[in-house]
């Protein structure tokens, strides 16, 4: 599989819109996270504001484009094993938990780098110029809304996962994740207010 970074826009599009499973949901989330974050960076080098963590989180977010297709993947050929036996029921149960862990795991991932880019934005804002507050604006909104269809994802997932404390330490961990974002956006959208 090519790696979605290496299409054209128009290829990747095609990929979402096509009538297979994957990429979806938490592809796109990432792919719009990326966005977002390319422009803190766009908006970060025009304040003079050192870019390098929000440079190694955009490569993490085009690296999760992928890798949520891979996790998806793994979900589908786990729900296609035999199941024609009590044992080969066993092992493809085992199978579908063990790969929704996984596909839960990408979007959690994606949901903290969400959340380092806010924070990041917070920095950008304090010293963005006038002229790319509306692009900080956009990038926050980008970000949260990557971030908030991370969590539709992982809550779809972990409603068909039996281990209930992995369940639950997922839930707080995105409920944590998620208040700190929302702090951070806030702070920066106050910053942009007096700018």
């Amino acid at each position: 599989m090519a790696s979605f970074a290496d299409k054209s826009l128009r290829e990747v599009l095609d990929a979402f819109a096509s009538a297979s499973p994957t990429p979806g949901g938490g592809s796109a989330c990432a792919a719009a996270a990326a966005l977002g974050t390319a422009l803190l960076r766009m908006a970060a080098a025009i304040a003079g504001v050192d870019q390098q963590s929000l440079g190694r989180i955009e490569e993490r977010l085009i690296d999760a484009i992928d890798a949520d297709v891979i996790a998806y993947r793994y979900v589908i050929t786990a729900q296609r094993q035999p199941g024609d036996t009590a044992a080969e029921q066993g092992l493809r149960t085992a199978a579908v938990q063990l790969a929704l862990r996984g596909a839960t795991e990408v979007p959690l991932s994606l949901m903290r780098l969400c959340s380092s880019a806010l924070y990041e934005a917070t920095e950008i804002a304090a010293h963005a110029r006038r002229s790319t507050v509306g692009d900080i604006g956009v990038a926050m909104a980008l970000l949260r809304a990557a971030a908030e269809g991370a969590r539709l994802t992982i809550d779809a997932n972990l409603g068909a996962l039996a281990d209930t404390d992995y369940v639950n330490t997922v839930r707080e961990e995105f409920r944590t994740m998620a208040e700190r974002a929302e702090m951070a956006a806030a702070e920066a959208e106050r910053l942009l207010r007096v700018r």
